[in-house]
């Protein structure tokens, strides 16, 4: 008998941590605040057709006022390699705008669209978040946030910091 329920919590409990890890309150994506100067801008997605927080991450651009067309790989190296993104700044997905800029993971839309605002030294490959830092767009677990840099990123392998997330809020 103490085997059943000690089972039937592990099996409860892990089911529950699963849903968390999982699911991101789609209610949330929706009620994010929609930047009325942000342009329509169509960005090429490369992610693992199984990838659900690539899948977030898309979800929050879109919000946003950005188009993805998703091109779904099994391998992704290929790109980031094409691309020159250093393996120390990849993340799960890599998104390529129009003029060939890369933006590498759980990048904010708004500093996106602040980036492609601006102009930028024939060096410039784009933004990077690397890794997947807990509470980034597309990484949203409850209430939990983890600080993390925005990089952008050049041909000689080198980067600046360009914004230092500290809080969830910062991201919109």
């Amino acid at each position: 008998m103490f085997a059943i329920k000690f089972i039937l919590k592990v099996v409860t409990t892990f089911t529950a941590i699963a849903l968390i890890a999982s699911c991101t309150d789609s209610e949330a994506l929706k009620a994010e605040p929609q930047n009325s100067k942000v342009q329509a801008v169509i960005m090429d997605v490369y992610k693992s057709p199984t990838c659900g927080c690539c899948t977030k991450w898309i979800d929050h651009l879109e919000v946003n006022g950005f188009q993805s067309n998703i091109h779904d790989r099994k391998d992704i190296s290929t790109i980031k390699d094409e691309k020159n993104i250093a393996p120390r700044y990849r993340s799960c997905h890599t998104a390529i705008s129009k003029e060939g800029y890369i933006f590498e993971g759980h990048i904010p839309a708004k500093f996106i669209q602040q980036f492609l605002q601006e102009t930028h030294a024939d060096n410039v490959l784009g933004l990077a978040v690397p890794a997947m830092p807990l509470g980034s767009p597309g990484m949203e677990v409850g209430d939990k946030f983890h600080p993390y840099k925005v990089l952008l990123l050049t041909s000689d392998g080198n980067y600046e910091i360009y914004a230092n997330v500290q809080s969830y809020k910062e991201q919109f």
